[in-house]
């Protein structure tokens, strides 16, 4: 019960705990009081307010929810994170590196540098340095110095990315599968889509009849995020299914159950190997800041003809553009409730690309067979399947032509063609599984 108020009361603009943490090992926050947001009680609460009051609150209050969330997670694992200059987390005395060249990494080393690991990213032709600063010397003073140093060189923060939807309470399964989206399950066995997340649980039955490989950790770490968005993405059952049902998936978990998950280093290494197992379509529904070694990255996937669809973020309709949504060549995704609006949490800009079902909706999940959810995390996943079914191989001309093609058929809303609120338009309303009226447990 402490943890799902905790969800409402902290994270309620869908900005969820500790991302990629396992129930029941996520760090609890005290329950504050935002103007413009009600305090909870009751998981019947919780449930409404997520998929109902929610749509009442102050927008102006969404980025200052957020910050009271990193501010929490910062101040629960000071030995392991800190903030960038900008109030980001990221991992504490650690600096990433994108392909230093080995005279620069010598001068690093003569410096006082430390190099904690290297991520060889074949795949992708790439190294991924992430080098630690000399004791008794900032991360900020160690980045600067780095980038003095060596100038053609890129380096960053190693900043911690976070899940964008929030979790509510129990649901019962949804209703059954029609006809139409039977023939879809058949179809959608050869299709391949990558996650990048949390870990999924593999048993759960909305998962049968799908092929999964998971990667990342030493030990597989199932979330309830990552469990989420995957269902939505290429779940199949008898009363489920998503968006590419029975699609294989491939599972990157950057979480793994540590404070430090959703950093840099671990993201790269997921786009590495899921470039190696070419697979077309990559779903990232994490969201943080601009990072210079992160777009380097992404724009070297998009480059080799993979489709990268992220989710736009919850910060608000006023907030700055959130990454890797924002980066050139990156399908970003809002998310709408069941009467086509913009959740009023969404982030908005240039680069939203589609809106998809966000709220008032279904998904696995662990504790429960099926939990409502709310966020923008939930509607890139939508994207992702309608993409996947698209483009079977990563290919540029036809990553591009299968982009073009669910545009075409985009339904239109807000101001006429392309805007900042709904990008090209509302797609996949078919897979949005119905808001379970069962007791919430």
């Amino acid at each position: 019960m402490k943890l799902k108020l905790l969800r409402a009361s902290v994270a309620a603009m869908g900005l969820g705990i500790v991302a990629g943490t396992p129930a029941g090992a996520q760090i609890a926050l005290p329950p504050i009081q935002t103007p413009g947001v009600p305090i909870l009680q009751t998981p019947v609460d919780i449930g409404r307010t997520l998929n109902g009051t929610l749509d009442a609150a102050d927008p102006r209050r969404l980025r200052e929810l957020r910050r009271v969330r990193i501010d929490g997670l910062l101040r629960a694992n000071r030995a392991s994170l800190e903030a960038d200059p900008r109030g980001a987390p990221a991992v504490r005395s650690e600096v990433v590196a994108f392909a230093p060249t080995p005279a620069a990494l010598e001068r690093a080393r003569g410096a006082g540098f430390e190099i904690v690991r290297t991520r060889n990213l074949d795949a992708l032709d790439a190294t991924v340095v992430v080098l630690r600063a000399p004791a008794g010397m900032s991360t900020r003073r160690a980045l600067r110095q780095l980038r003095r140093d060596d100038p053609a060189g890129v380096y960053d923060f190693n900043h911690v990315y976070l899940e964008s939807g929030e979790i509510a309470a129990g649901a019962a399964a949804a209703d059954e599968a029609t006809a139409a989206d039977k023939r879809s399950m058949q179809s959608a066995a050869s299709v391949k889509i990558g996650l990048i997340d949390g870990g999924v649980a593999v048993t759960h039955a909305a998962f049968g009849g799908s092929a999964i490989q998971q990667h990342g950790c030493a030990a597989p770490m199932p979330s309830e995020h990552g469990t989420a968005v995957a269902s939505l993405m290429a779940g199949q059952s008898e009363n489920f299914h998503g968006a590419a049902p029975g699609a294989q998936l491939y599972v990157a978990d950057v979480y793994c159950g540590v404070a430090t998950g959703g950093a840099v280093d671990a993201i790269a290494d997921a786009l590495g190997w899921l470039s190696r197992e070419r697979v077309p379509v990559i779903n990232i529904s994490l969201v943080g800041p601009a990072n210079a070694m992160l777009e380097q990255i992404v724009r070297i996937v998009v480059a080799r003809g993979h489709i990268v669809v992220a989710a736009v973020g919850n910060n608000g309709p006023s907030a700055p553009p959130l990454y890797p949504a924002a980066y050139p060549g990156v399908v970003a995704v809002t998310g709408v409730d069941a009467n086509r609006r913009v959740l009023l949490e969404a982030c908005r800009g240039p680069h939203v690309a589609f809106a998809a079902p966000g709220a008032g909706m279904s998904a696995a999940a662990i504790v429960h067979p099926y939990e409502l959810v709310r966020g923008t995390s939930f509607a890139s996943p939508i994207v992702a399947g309608l993409l996947a079914l698209r483009l079977k191989q990563p290919d540029r001309a036809a990553a591009e032509a299968a982009i073009a093609k669910l545009a075409a058929e985009a339904i239109d809303l807000g101001a006429r063609g392309q805007d900042r609120i709904y990008g090209n338009g509302l797609v996949g309303e078919t897979a949005r599984m119905p808001e379970a009226l069962a007791e919430i447990r």
